[in-house]
């Protein structure tokens, strides 16, 4: 009963609580005391996090070793500054309620118990109490209807893969015996011996954490929670809970079903090809920027599991480093995003950037460097994280998937320049208000280690390699 192991998570849930009895005392507003009480909770978090040792704990339900302690900085990151792009955006919109921070700091709670999870239960359970606080921040703004309908469309979907989630985990536990992750990967070391029950369940634990990450064919809650949920939910929905949902993939894949990459490589190449394919097409014709973000997160999901599929230690680093830059250079654009409001009221529609250029260049610019990497243009971060797993790909012989991924990029590359090209050449629709220092401190952050990323890229790689060492070793 190692507690030590669970300091980070401990920080978390009192937090949590303490921001909760601060929020409900008879004063004004404490909007922003429990956001910044939040995002120094987060912070420490990450310290302990950083200098957790390693072992596991309360049975073998959790562990904690270099790969959570990559996964959980990566979401400690994004939800901090998810707190932090909704100070302004909440206080103009009237959501400057304490309840937001507490659910942020519950859902990532969940978020670092579903990558510390050793267990199919203290998997699920980190993945409810994410997926809760998730389904309550969508409808967040209440008087606006498609705030309510992206809640409840997300909460009824959520449900259905929760079910299937638990289905898989259930076959498992019949099939082996034990839901813990070391005992199965034992009973599976020999993959000839696993039953086809097994194998089914193992698909439907697959289609459960698919869900979660917006793969195709299970991505259909995510353009209607994007563009309805404000922005920066939004924001948080597209970076913290996806490198987490990626992390548990890796995990449970890596781990307990590592000996059975025969079964599920062929279902992860399938929903890998998809998901690119549909990202770079289904986003031409957007013209509402947060539903363009929302296919292409589709299409940057497939192209993380291109370093899955390929099922050798090369492409689970590609991985990694492709959901931090990732993670990364999403922050800065949805703080652009969050930017957007002109005359005190936001907007979100691709030709509401026209002519940005010459009102506001420098977020122009920013915005045209995070366009830029997720195109995969070099000398970008975003080159350099599919460079690592299109290369994982080859390596694994997997040629077509590493080329639709090329292709895909290609196509993904219009919609992309699309909004550099609205920014800068054309006519300008009237100034955008200026915006809080909060958004512009995420915005430079996120697009100078976009830019500069290719100079010192060792740090980020190393710390990638030793997560993948221990996940695998």
């Amino acid at each position: 009963m190692n507690w030590t192991l669970a300091l980070p998570e401990l920080v978390l849930a009192l937090s949590g609580l303490a921001i909760l009895g601060i929020g409900v005392l008879p004063k004004r507003n404490t909007h922003f005391a429990c956001a910044m009480a939040a995002v120094g909770a987060f912070l420490l978090a990450a310290a302990l996090a950083i200098g957790a040792p390693e072992g596991s704990a309360f049975g073998g339900q959790i562990v904690s070793d270099a790969f959570t302690r990559f996964a959980k900085v990566l979401i400690l990151i994004g939800a901090a500054a998810g707190v932090v792009l909704s100070l302004d955006y909440n206080a103009r919109e009237g959501l400057d309620r304490f309840e937001y921070p507490v659910l942020l700091v519950f859902a990532t709670l969940g978020m670092m118990v579903m990558v510390s999870a050793n267990d199919l239960m203290a998997l699920y359970v980190g993945l409810e109490l994410l997926s809760l606080s998730l389904y309550v921040v969508a409808a967040f703004n209440r008087d606006d209807e498609r705030s309510a309908e992206a809640g409840l469309k997300y909460f009824v979907l959520g449900a259905l893969a929760s079910g299937l989630l638990l289905y898989g985990s259930s076959l498992t536990y019949g099939f082996t015996g034990t839901t813990n992750f070391d005992r199965i990967a034992d009973a599976l070391s020999d993959p000839s011996k696993a039953s086809a029950g097994l194998v089914v369940g193992m698909v439907f634990v697959i289609v459960g954490l698919a869900f979660k990450v917006s793969a195709v064919p299970f991505h259909m809650w995510t353009p209607d929670v994007y563009e309805g949920a404000p922005t920066p939910v939004t924001a948080f929905f597209a970076a913290a809970p996806k490198v987490a949902a990626i992390g548990l993939f890796a995990r449970v894949l890596g781990g307990p079903f590592g000996d059975l990459a025969g079964q599920w490589q062929q279902v992860i190449v399938l929903i890998s090809l998809l998901s690119m394919v549909l990202g770079a097409f289904a986003a031409i014709g957007q013209s509402n920027i947060k539903r363009l973000m929302a296919y292409s997160s589709i299409g940057h999901v497939g192209y993380a599991l291109v370093g899955l599929a390929a099922a050798s230690e090369a492409g689970m680093r590609g991985l990694l480093v492709y959901m931090a830059i990732y993670l990364l250079m999403n922050l800065g654009a949805f703080a652009v995003l969050v930017a957007m409001r002109r005359q005190g009221r936001a907007v979100e529609r691709v030709e509401d950037l026209a002519g940005l250029a010459r009102t506001d260049l420098s977020m122009a610019v920013w915005m045209a460097i995070f366009m830029f990497s997720m195109a995969g243009i070099p000398p970008l971060a975003g080159f350099f994280g599919k460079m690592f797993v299109f290369k994982a790909a080859i390596d694994a012989g997997l040629w077509t998937l590493a080329i639709v991924g090329v292709l895909s990029s290609v196509v993904s590359a219009f919609y992309y320049l699309r909004i550099v090209k609205v920014m800068f050449f054309d006519e300008t629709a009237g100034a955008l208000d200026p915006r809080p220092a909060s958004v512009s401190f995420v915005m430079t952050a996120s697009g100078v280690f976009t830019t500069l990323f290719f100079l010192y890229p060792a740090p980020l790689v190393a710390a990638a390699q030793a997560a993948v060492a221990a996940l695998l070793g």
